[in-house]
């Protein structure tokens, strides 16, 4: 075996990650499984091809000269010459031994695909590195005036900052193990573009371990390094044991004994530990894999063909080239992108699968409601009151057993009373905590009570979450508001070695892609940023809208201090970047600040107002020749002032006089020391807004017209410079988490609440529209939208998406306790200024649990075919092998549990441990249809929903358990709500399983009866 080809075993091992076989967690475990048919197909199928294609050519090309030379031999024999000595003969031989060199052709071929796949591949992912010959790139253009373009730019970035820091395990009693990412210092994480280092895990010496009662923690930094990851995991377990062994050794029998340091050999490892196969898995996850290719097949296809022109087809030298080298470069290209192509195929293959995985819609795996007390019939009141688990939490969140008279509630004390309920109207029910048949009443009603809901949460990644509202909310958004990763040292994305920026494009291009289509006709899109992004975020913005759609930048000091760069300025601001939809796009209009109020000092019936003068300031386009409309003469007699009658001239472009004018009256003309000005309303304005003028006598005793400026109520246009201390995040964003919470450091880095709030008013959201937030944080939107409504009644409505954990523990209490109250000390409420509201949380399932989900299942006929037909092995291994063996995974919707829809489960992974979870399959489905829900009832074993979808259909679904529920019965529970197929009430009807319902066809290809089933599948894998 030539040197070449194990070269590109060795690249096919790496790009088909073949060499991790001890990875067991998401698609390594996939790959790991199907390693041995992987490497056979590669070894005994594939790569023999390279030589049986040149046999051919050899056959070919050799047998037309071993004809002409035996003929050339015969000929020289019958002249009595010796054919050796003939330079004939000798040229023919000569081709014949250079054709026969198959392996020389080979390696030539391997040689070629070991350069361009590694030129392409890195560390998991496919990168364009399309070079016209050394240090020139090419990049594709089609005479844009401006073209964005990133390393990354046809790939979905797919690693979250939550999957990158916890990672954790129980040993054998249980005991967590947790893995910290400690912050690494400014000065390092400002070090990016150093030559020949990568970023890396390696143990954080400064800080390496924390005992704690329940857990140990083990810390590392990432970071740049020079050295290779294996060495950093194997001087990191060195540095762990020799811990143990000099500082721990009272923790060490514990640990020994529970297994940290048991053995977990391999075919490849076999001293591995326990130890070293986790931080194995936790330094792997996070270092490949963070892109999925969006066309893998036609970019490596591409660049392929790119490749053989720039680097194997040396089209100067062909005129140069013998007749016989030619057909050797010729039959090496074919050979090479067969060959090429083929592996192409199935790396396509494994990309696609993973795109599919990654872009299928979530399941909604947990469903609650928080619903205050005033939507709950009152005869639900004694069970809630009995509800221990809610009692705790409002005693935890509302200190409800602190209540004193001075707050003006009604004391608490135990047992807790329906009096107690009635008089805290605004204390927030959590259907989480109701499991029983009384759980069942009290999520009905809340889902009534909710179908104008005014809010809602997905714990989830934002990318899945935005798929999965989409239908459900397509241009029904009037305002997006995202305040997305900085990028900075403080919300860093992770990224591969210098690919910072270009991952940070990635990551949010996507989500843009997809909101954009959630955007009213007229909706406004909010995004904040700091300086690092900000230059990137505009190009994006423009790929994606259009320069000409952004309305306004504006500058926020939310930092009066500034932060430290090391290097450069104090940052002290950040900015809000305004996008219009639209042409018909428009900015919202903001509160006036406390000295734009003081200039508006007097008040009448009509509101407050000042004096200014009527005549214009003066400037280039007040002048007669720009305005000659807005010179006119007004009569003043005393104090009063009157228009009189005019005429207009259109040949002297002026007002004339044309009533009488008294003695004691005076005219006054726009002039002002004796310069020509407009006045600033015209006739017609000015007769509407006669009493809001007055007469005043000037310096020089002149009198002079003024005219009443109202502050209006809508408030004014923002300027582009945010400077109040109001938009002080540390004043009103840090400060404020303490005074809900009553600890510090909660939540690092929360938005101040007046400065979302204002950044939504411009976004122009008005009564019962939705604005969206999917990177909510602490939930700050959601308390702005809340207060909002609080100030005036109104009914906004608010979309959230968080994937962090601190979602159940920060997020939604803080939701909790703004609907509760408006001001808060020490963690709890100074007044009782609740709101009536109703919000829906629910828990997607994750791409992570998604691959954990994965089973491979092979049937003995696939095996059998597999085994008989060459050919149909080829295809099977190339383009199908993962669809086909994993189409039974729960995870990828297997229909043969929608015979019971209501206990369809997934392992999902909860406190560092896989547990089964029940999928809310009538929730996620209601998103894939689009479907407004109207009513939800439940009876005799059906649920059954009714509701209108965004494509204005009138639909019910049914769902059953078709275990217990049989056709006949479905027939019979249909007359039982009076519902016909052929009636007109509803346009369509979805009902899980086979039915004998009568079915209509109502369009092309579109029948009314739909089976859920189909349409779930249908619609969970569209793109």
């Amino acid at each position: 075996m030539s040197d070449k080809l194990n070269k590109f075993k060795d690249v096919l091992k790496e790009i088909f990650q073949l060499d991790q076989a001890d990875l067991d967690f998401g698609i390594y475990r996939i790959m790991n499984q199907k390693r041995a048919d992987i490497e056979n197909f590669l070894e005994n199928d594939l790569l023999p091809q390279v030589k049986k294609q040149f046999e051919g050519y050899n056959e070919g090309e050799t047998s037309h000269f071993k004809t002409e030379l035996a003929k050339a031999e015969e000929d020289a024999r019958s002249l009595g010459v010796d054919p050796e000595n003939l330079p004939k003969i000798k040229e023919l031989k000569s081709r014949i031994n250079s054709a026969q060199n198959i392996d020389i052709l080979a390696d030539n071929v391997f040689s070629h695909l070991t350069t361009f796949f590694k030129r392409y591949y890195d560390e998991g992912d496919f990168l364009s590195q399309r070079r016209y010959k050394k240090d020139v790139y090419s990049i594709p253009y089609q005479g844009e005036e401006v073209k964005l373009y990133w390393a990354n730019y046809d790939q979905y970035y797919i690693k979250t900052s939550e999957y990158f820091k916890n990672y954790a395990f129980r040993l054998d009693n249980e005991y967590l193990i947790r893995f910290k990412i400690n912050d690494a210092s400014t000065e390092q994480n400002n070090n990016l573009n150093i030559t020949g280092k990568n970023r890396r895990f390696f143990i954080d010496l400064q800080n390496p371990m924390n005992v704690l009662s329940d857990c140990l923690e083990i810390g590392f930094s990432y970071d740049f390094r020079e050295e290779s990851q294996k060495n950093l995991t194997d001087e990191a377990i060195s540095v762990i044991k020799q811990l143990f062994n000099e500082k721990l050794k009272h923790f060490a029998e514990f640990i020994n004994y529970t297994g940290l340091f048991a053995p977990r050999p391999t075919e490849k490892n076999k001293k591995r530990t326990l130890l070293e196969k986790h931080i194995n898995d936790f330094t792997s996850r996070n270092t490949f894999d963070y892109f999925i290719h969006k066309d893998l097949g036609g970019f490596l296809r591409r660049e392929l063909d790119y490749y053989i022109k720039n680097e194997v087809l040396f089209i100067d030298d062909i005129n140069e080239r013998e007749e016989q080298e030619f057909h050797k470069q010729v039959i090496t290209i074919k050979v090479l992108k067969t060959i090429g192509h083929k592996i192409i195929t199935f790396l396509e293959q494994l990309e696609n699968f993973q795109k599919k995985l990654w872009l299928k819609k979530k399941f909604v795996i947990e469903t609650n409601y928080c619903i205050t007390i005033d939507r709950i019939p009152k005869e639900l009141y004694p069970e809630i009151i009995n509800n221990t688990a809610q009692i705790e939490e409002w005693k935890r969140l509302y200190a409800i057993d602190e209540i004193t008279t001075d707050l003006t509630r009604v004391g608490y004390s135990e047992p807790l009373t329906v009096e107690f309920l009635e008089q805290n109207q605004f204390l927030v029910v959590d259907t989480k905590h109701f499991q029983s048949d009384s759980f069942k009443k009290i999520e009905k009603s809340s889902i009534k009570a909710c179908i104008s809901m005014d809010g809602l949460l997905l714990n989830c990644d934002n990318f899945h979450g935005l798929r999965l509202i989409y239908k459900l909310f397509f241009e029904r958004i009037k305002s997006i508001y995202i305040d997305p990763p900085y990028n900075t040292n403080a919300s860093e994305l992770i990224y591969k070695n210098n690919f910072k920026h270009s991952a940070w494009i990635s990551f949010l291009y996507d989500r843009l892609l997809v909101s954009k289509n959630l955007l009213e006709y007229d909706g406004v899109f909010c995004i904040t940023i700091d300086h690092v992004e900000l230059h990137n975020l505009r190009l994006l913005i423009g790929e994606i809208f259009d320069e000409d759609n952004i309305l306004g930048l504006v500058s926020i000091k939310n930092n009066p201090s500034g932060r430290s760069t090391v290097k450069g300025l104090s940052i002290s601001n950040e900015f809000a970047v305004f996008i219009g939809a639209s042409d018909f796009s428009k900015i919202g209009f903001i509160d006036r600040d406390e000295e734009q109020i003081a200039q508006y000092p007097e008040y009448d019936d009509m509101g407050n107002f000042q004096w200014r003068y009527l005549l214009r300031s003066g400037g280039m386009n007040d002048f007669r020749t720009a305005r000659p409309k807005l010179f006119y003469p007004i009569v003043v007699r005393g104090d009063h002032i009157r228009l009189p009658e005019l005429m207009w001239d259109k040949d002297t472009r002026s007002y004339k006089l044309i009533d009488i004018i008294g003695k004691d009256e005076v005219i006054i003309y726009p002039v002002s020391k004796g310069i020509e000005y407009s006045w600033r309303l015209g006739v017609d304005s000015l007769k509407s807004r006669i009493s809001d003028l007055r007469v005043r006598l000037n310096r020089n005793n002149q009198r002079t017209i003024e005219i009443k400026f109202r502050a209006s109520d809508e408030g004014i246009l923002p300027k582009s410079i945010w400077d109040s201390k109001m938009y002080n995040s540390t004043a009103y964003g840090t400060s404020l988490i303490r005074n809900f919470f009553g600890v510090p450091q909660l939540f690092t880095f929360p938005k101040s609440l007046h400065a979302v709030i204002d950044c939504i008013k411009v976004s122009g959201i008005n009564y019962g529209s939705y604005v969206l937030d999917y990177f909510a944080g602490s939930g700050t939107t959601a308390h702005a939208i809340i207060e909002l409504n609080r100030q005036d009644q109104g009914n906004r409505k608010y979309i959230l998406m968080e994937m962090g954990e601190y979602c159940e523990t920060v997020t939604i209490p803080r939701i909790k306790k703004a609907i509760y109250s408006k001001e808060w000390k020490d963690g709890k409420p100074v007044d009782r200024e609740g709101i009536s509201h109703c919000f829906k949380y629910q828990k997607l399932e994750s791409y992570e649990d998604t691959l954990n989900n994965l089973r491979l299942a092979r049937t003995n006929n696939q095996q059998e075919m597999l085994e008989l037909d060459e050919r149909f092995r080829e295809g099977y291994m190339l383009s199908y092998m993962l669809d086909v063996e994993t189409a039974g995974s729960d995870s990828l919707l297997n229909l043969d549990r929608f015979e019971d829809p209501f206990n369809y489960y997934l392992n999902v992974t909860e406190n560092y441990e896989l547990k089964p979870t029940k999928v809310d399959l009538i929730e996620t489905f209601n998103y894939l249809i689009g479907l407004n829900v109207e009513s939800y009832d439940t009876k005799d074993g059906y649920v059954w929903l009714t509701g209108k979808t965004t494509d204005e259909e009138n639909v019910i679904v049914i769902w059953r358990n078709l275990n217990e529920k049989s056709n006949q019965d479905l027939n019979d529970f249909f007359k039982t709500i009076r519902v016909n197929p052929r009636d007109r009430e509803f346009d369509r009807i979805y009902v899980n399983g086979d039915n004998f319902l009568e079915n209509i066809k109502i369009a092309d290809e579109k029948w009314k009866v739909v089976l859920i089933e189909e349409e779930f599948k249908k619609r969970m894998f569209e793109e």
